[in-house]
């Protein structure tokens, strides 16, 4: 494999060392200031990072601007930003919270739903989005449930180790996806362990066009394929910061699959009423979604 440029090196060895001094100091400031920080360097982030605001805006005003007036617009990608640097700091403090208790921060509901899911014997598949801080999520699954969540390896394999590491020492097992993931997804599912997948990105693994938002966004089929051949059911779940800086994690229940005599049909059918699943979730909190990313680049062919 040829190395990459010295440039690269240099700016991904750069961003590499900043994390790791970010994480240090974030681990180190209290609570509170640590999220006024980051909520006021999101807000900073918004002025500055004009290409990012411009993707935000205009996906916003896709979603919403037949119901929102500009100024509402404007304002919620505002929180968007805001909401992401929050999320952001809590992720970096993640062993600081797992060290308090993560208790004392979240709210569970709906935890029947994947216990109810889990008792079929099948093993379970969480779907969710990049909604409020993920990763705190999937801690606070992982300890009440055995989880483990299918992942992209990071651009920077350092980065990436250290990533997996935080996810070790939250509890929760790494799926990287490669070659072998899909034995592995399989396996772990039949152990009748809970699989976390995120479904809201516009990503380069096997999809279908389905509606988001009321546009054909190109969605992946994951989980409905390995819940076709596992008989694993499929339940959505979400988490977001409320105003106190609490945090609510949501279970919804299995939603049902459909099934007929046409295949095609229903492997469309089933992605979209995942896909619809998280919208859900996105539409009560909108403003903790990641609306910087580009979920509808990919086109239908005409």
């Amino acid at each position: 494999m040829s190395q990459k440029p010295l440039g690269k090196r240099l700016k991904n060895g750069a961003i590499y060392w900043f994390i790791r001094v970010l994480l240090w100091l974030m681990r180190r400031l209290p609570r509170r200031a640590a999220l006024l920080f980051f909520d006021r360097l999101g807000l900073f982030a918004f002025h500055v990072l004009r290409k990012e605001r411009e993707k935000t805006l205009r996906h916003l005003r896709l979603a919403f601007g037949k119901n929102f007036r500009e100024a509402e617009i404007v304002s919620l990608a505002k929180s968007c930003f805001r909401a992401l640097g929050r999320n952001a700091a809590e992720a970096m403090r993640l062993r600081r919270l797992l060290h308090d208790g993560l208790g004392r921060r979240v709210t569970f509901v709906g935890r029947e739903h994947l216990e109810a899911a889990l008792a079929k014997g099948k093993g379970a598949i969480c779907i969710t989005g990049h909604i409020g801080c993920w990763e705190l999520m999937a801690a606070f699954i992982a300890q009440h449930f055995s989880l483990a969540v299918v992942g992209t390896a990071l651009y920077d394999p350092r980065l990436d180790e250290l990533l997996v590491a935080e996810r070790k020492l939250a509890g929760y097992h790494n799926i990287p996806r490669h070659a072998g993931a899909a034995r592995e997804i399989l396996r772990w599912l039949k152990s009748g362990g809970v699989l976390g997948i995120l479904i809201d990105q516009d990503t380069r693994v096997e999809g279908e066009f389905v509606d988001f938002f009321g546009q054909p966004a190109y969605t992946p089929v994951g989980p409905v394929i390995f819940a076709g051949r596992t008989q694993a059911p499929i339940v959505p779940l979400a988490i977001w910061m409320n105003d106190d800086y609490s945090h609510t994690v949501e279970i919804r229940p299995e939603i049902p699959l459909q099934q007929t005599d046409d295949a095609r049909a229903d492997r469309v059918a089933n992605v979209e009423r995942c896909s619809k699943a998280v919208e859900s979730f996105i539409r009560a909190h909108p403003e903790q979604w990641v609306w910087m990313h580009e979920r509808w680049k990919t086109k239908m062919p005409v």
